[in-house]
C-alpha cells in the first residue's frame, strides 16, 4: 500500500522499518521539526526523521498542520492509508480524511485504558498486570476511535518503562503489518464507554520519591519513570536518579538505609535500589555506584 507515515520518537522507528520491510511504499514521512539538543544545542532531527533519511524517504516537518501550506502539501500526497505513531501533533480532520482508507494509529495500551500521552509510564506506575497495543481508526477525539486489532502482553514484575517500551514497539510493528495485510476484512469495533482512563503527560514535579509511601508504590514509580525523567531522591544533599529497583523484605523509618546494599525502608515494606545515576554521571549498577559514593546502614534518604 501507499502509506503516509507520521511519527517522531524512537518508538516509531521500528514501525517505519517494519512497513518498509513488508514491501509497502512510504510516499511521505511527517515528523516533528528538528530541535536543539546536546552540548552545542544544534538542531537535531527526530529519530524518525533521521531513519527516514537513511531509507531515502521524503521527510516533512511542519510546525503546524493548520496552515494553507500544510493543507496543500497533504492534498498533494496520494496515499492509500495514513499510519500515525506518536507523531506529537493533533491531526485536523482534513488530514484524517485525505488517505483513501483514513488514518490508523498505533496506541501503546489496551484502549480505552490509558488514552493520552504517557500510556506506558502510567500502566507501570498504576501496577497494571497487562498492557498491549491497539490499531485504531483515528477520529477527531483523543484516542477515541474504533479498534481494528488488539494485541496484549503481560507486564513483568521488575520491568521498566524502557524495557516495556521496546517490547511494545515490536508488538506494534507486527500488529500494523498484520492489520494492513487484512485491512478490508477487519471490522472496526467501537471502544466501550466503561473503563476509560487518561495517561496524563509525565510532569517532572511528580518524580521525587516519597519514602513514606508503600514500597510497592515506590517500586512502581522508580520503574515507571525509568529512564526518563527518572525518579529521584536526595542522598547527602545530592540529587540521585533511581532507575531500577525491586521489592524486598524489610521495615524501618521511611527513607532509612537498612543495610549496605541500598535496601531502603518505605512507609510499608522496603525496596532495594539496583541502578542509580548521580548528576553529571552515567547510570551505574548499585555495586559500582557504591564504590564511588559509599553509603552505610542507618543513613537517611
Amino acid at each position: 500500500m501507499r502509506i503516509l507515515f507520521m511519527g517522531t520518537p524512537e518508538f516509531s522507528v521500528s514501525v517505519l522499518d517494519a512497513l518498509v520491510e513488508a514491501g509497502h511504499e512510504i510516499v511521505a514521512v511527517f515528523s516533528q521539526p528538528p530541535r536543539p539538543a546536546g552540548r552545542g544545542k544544534k538542531d537535531r532531527p527526530t529519530p524518525v526523521h533521521a531513519r527516514a533519511l537513511e531509507l531515502g524517504l521524503t521527510v516533512h516537518h511542519p510546525k503546524s498542520l493548520r496552515t494553507d501550506e500544510a493543507k496543500e502539501l497533504i492534498a498533494s500526497i496520494d496515499a492509500d492509508v495514513g499510519v500515525v505513531v506518536a507523531y506529537g501533533l493533533i491531526l485536523p480532520q482534513y488530514v484524517l480524511d485525505t488517505p483513501a482508507h483514513g488514518c490508523l494509529n498505533i496506541h501503546a495500551s489496551l484502549l480505552p485504558r490509558w488514552r493520552g500521552a504517557a500510556p506506558i509510564h502510567r500502566a507501570i506506575m498504576a501496577g497494571d498486570a497487562q498492557t498491549g497495543v491497539c490499531i485504531m481508526q483515528m477520529d477527531a477525539g483523543l484516542d477515541t476511535g474504533p479498534v481494528l486489532l488488539e494485541r496484549a502482553l503481560e507486564i513483568g514484575a521488575a520491568e521498566t518503562t524502557a524495557q516495556l517500551h521496546d517490547r511494545l514497539a515490536g508488538l506494534g510493528s507486527t500488529a500494523i503489518v498484520d492489520t494492513l495485510a487484512d485491512l478490508t476484512n477487519l471490522t472496526a469495533t467501537p471502544q466501550p464507554a466503561e473503563g476509560v482512563t487518561y495517561a496524563e503527560k509525565i510532569d517532572k514535579a511528580e518524580s521525587r520519591i516519597d519514602w513514606s509511601a508503600p514500597a510497592a508504590e515506590v517500586d512502581r514509580k522508580i520503574r515507571g519513570l525509568s529512564p526518563f525523567p527518572g525518579a529521584w531522591t536526595e542522598i547527602d544533599g545530592q540529587r540521585v536518579k533511581l532507575l531500577a529497583s525491586r521489592l524486598v523484605d524489610g521495615n524501618g523509618q521511611a527513607g532509612e538505609l537498612l543495610d549496605d546494599t541500598l535496601t531502603v525502608a518505605c512507609g510499608d515494606g522496603a525496596v532495594q535500589l539496583l541502578r542509580l545515576q548521580r548528576a553529571g554521571k552515567g547510570a551505574q549498577d548499585a555495586d559500582i555506584f557504591l564504590r564511588g559514593f559509599p553509603l552505610t546502614k542507618g543513613q537517611q534518604l
